[in-house]
């Protein structure tokens, strides 16, 4: 912990993972860090809930490039492997299409190249190219996902122009891969991380290649006890750090005078007054809920709806009084036309028939997130936000009964629903209304490269005078590891203004790539 205190005073809207990582590296600098957050938990969206003895994750459930968190840990004196425990999952996951085949994907070269065999014996190099390809492309991409861009010329750079050399803007992701596999099932299983952008790799940018690269390069995680965990480990270093979160506390409006931010009103109608506030609550929510609209001179509510959006998700957490040993951790389960299906949620906004989903059955690898005997489901589907035109209210029980029809399909299970104990569903309507998530879009901003870089919201925001932003809709852009190091990016944007020492660059897992 710093010894000089920062006699300046910061406050975060928001105890979501971007404003735990800089209220963290701020407080350990010695500044006076308030959090506030609206539910009577941190984390957000990676938060979580418990009910009759079961615990679920509400948002993301696996954990990737542990080694930024591993970086902000670090550097205020402490080691993450002290707070939280990680297992590495073998495999990751199992796909399984709609020909009943399936591809198990893993950490160790030779079991996954087993798996594409048993697909298309054809494929197996692709692996070798496709990782090759991709180290030079990671090791280019990430020093330029470590920085801010506050205006057009920071993209001109060393780091960038050496990225430029193995980007294809042309490609889409989908393409890309055919590049490197011939059969679309194995395509599959180096493109559906797309999803965890909320876009479809038939429109997402090749440079988003780099997605399963990280995952076959450095492995994924389970936390025990949920993902939560690392939230909550978060949250603790931070109060360790003489932070405060304030929880069950309402931001109603940030406070502005003459371009600058005066403080925060309170669902009080109390006025705290701060030298610089953060924004970690969604971007187009709190556009449209924390400012007027005539304050905002560029993010005004038209130019918000005319920008784009990632796709919703359809949520169904399940208590089950049963085991599921014959699914995996993560399971994922593609629709027969996986192009439809895309289109449908991203053109057509209609709820699919025939949808691919996401099941977790974490239950396997961590009992302690169900009673004995039992597991707990956590069930993902992607369908169109809210500029769409779905009617939840009328829509919502039948579509539900459609995803558990198709799981009891897949999984061979008949009569599933006589297992269930406990069930939570959540569609965009309530990511929008519980979770205060713009447009209902799980994953914020679209990351088409219009939106991405200098042409997303900045992390010093470019609308008001001492107001910055972290989290999925700023640079660098949504997922954890990108949200952890946008906290890193904002706490150093600071540190510099205050005169503190401070770098963009981290470079140890970088010098490992070849």
């Amino acid at each position: 912990m710093s010894e000089r205190k920062i006699k300046k005073d910061i406050g975060i809207v928001g105890a979501g993972p971007g404003g735990l990582a800089a209220g963290m590296l701020l407080a350990d600098e010695g500044f006076n860090v308030e959090i506030f957050e609206v539910k009577d938990r941190v984390g957000g969206r990676n938060s979580w809930f418990e009910e009759e003895g079961y615990r679920f994750d509400v948002g993301p459930t696996f954990f990737m490039m542990p080694f930024i968190l591993r970086e902000i840990f670090e550097k205020t004196g402490r080691d993450l492997d002290d707070y939280v425990e990680l297992e590495r999952l073998e495999p990751f996951y199992q796909i399984v299409y709609s020909d009943e085949k399936k591809l198990k994907t893993y950490y160790e070269p030779r079991k996954f190249k087993e798996s594409i065999a048993n697909i298309n014996e054809g494929d197996v190099e692709g692996y070798n190219k496709f990782m090759n390809r991709n180290e030079k492309k990671m090791k280019y991409t990430l020093p330029v996902l470590q920085k801010p861009y506050s205006n057009l010329f920071d993209l001109i750079n060393f780091d960038m122009l050496k990225l430029l050399t193995v980007l294809s803007p042309q490609r889409s992701l989908w393409d890309d891969l055919g590049l490197t596999f011939s059969d679309d099932r194995v395509k599959v299983g180096f493109t559906f991380q797309s999803k965890y952008l909320g876009m479809s790799p038939y429109n997402c940018p090749s440079m988003f290649s780099i997605l399963p690269f990280i995952e076959y390069n450095w492995g994924i995680y389970h936390v025990m006890g949920g993902l939560n965990q690392l939230s909550q480990a978060m949250a603790k270093v931070f109060r360790e750090e003489k932070g405060t979160i304030k929880l069950n506390t309402e931001v109603k409006e940030v406070i502005i005078e003459k371009g600058n931010a005066k403080g925060l009103k309170l669902d009080n109608t109390e006025i705290k007054e701060y030298d610089e506030v953060i924004l970690n609550s969604d971007f187009a929510w709190s556009m449209k809920n924390l400012f007027s609209n005539k304050e905002r001179r560029k993010y005004t509510n038209d130019k918000l709806d005319d920008m784009g959006y990632s796709c919703s998700t359809f949520m169904l957490y399940l208590g089950m009084d049963k085991e599921y040993n014959d699914l995996e951790h993560n399971n994922i389960f593609i629709a027969e036309d996986y192009q439809k299906n895309f289109l449908q949620i991203e053109s057509k906004n209609e709820l699919p028939k025939d949808p691919s989903f996401y099941v977790q059955n974490a239950s396997v690898t961590d009992p302690s997130l169900a009673p004995e005997g039992h597991s707990v489901l956590y069930i993902l589907v992607p369908v169109s936000n809210l500029k769409g035109e779905i009617d939840w209210t009328k829509e919502k029980e039948d579509f539900k009964n459609l995803v558990l029809d198709k799981l009891e399909q897949k999984i061979g299970e008949e009569e599933i629903r006589d297992h269930i104990v406990y069930e939570k569903v959540l569609t965009p309507e309530d990511w929008k209304d519980e979770f205060n998530v713009g447009y209902g879009a799980t994953f914020n901003l679209a990351h088409n490269l219009t939106q991405m870089l200098y042409f997303r919201p900045h992390n010093k925001f470019e609308e008001f005078d001492n107001i910055w932003l972290v989290g999925g809709g700023t640079n660098p852009g949504s997922g954890l590891p990108t949200i952890y190091e946008s906290g890193r990016i904002t706490a150093n944007l600071i540190k510099k203004k205050y005169g503190l020492d401070y770098t963009f660059r981290h470079n140890k897992e970088i010098e490992k790539l070849e």
